[in-house]
């Protein structure tokens, strides 16, 4: 891939296997079980909620831009890594992604939950 990669232009299968290749040359797959790229996604989240640690929401907005670099690196681990599992365990993201926000769409109708941040169990 090029210095042209954005979301208008890469699909996620390009960017599965833009992710697959570079794993792949390493020889690192077989160190990609789902139990430790699980822990793995936690650790590199937790990398980027350090990043906001002791922020109020409203500084948080000005931290991810005053930092955007440091950020879009965390963040991009945490998605490497989610990439790295779905592999693992035969997940195709897409129809995953679609499948959940199918449950979403019913435990969070519009009517009830627009505009509030309430669970779905407690609307």
């Amino acid at each position: 891939m090029n210095g042209q990669m954005n979301d208008q232009v890469i699909t996620v299968r390009e960017l599965r296997d833009f992710v697959e290749a570079f794993i792949d040359a390493r020889e690192w797959v077989q160190f990609h079980s789902p139990k430790s790229l699980s822990m793995s996604i936690a650790v590199e989240a937790s990398e980027l909620m350090e990043k906001f640690l002791w922020c109020d929401n409203a500084k948080s907005y000005k931290e991810a831009i005053d930092n955007k670099q440091e950020v879009e690196e965390e963040l991009a681990d945490v998605i490497i890594t989610a990439i790295c599992f779905a592999r693992s365990a035969d997940i195709d993201i897409v129809q995953a992604v679609e499948n959940k926000m199918k449950i979403n769409d019913k435990r969070y109708p519009v009517e009830k939950a627009k505009g509030i941040c309430t669970k779905h169990d407690k609307l």
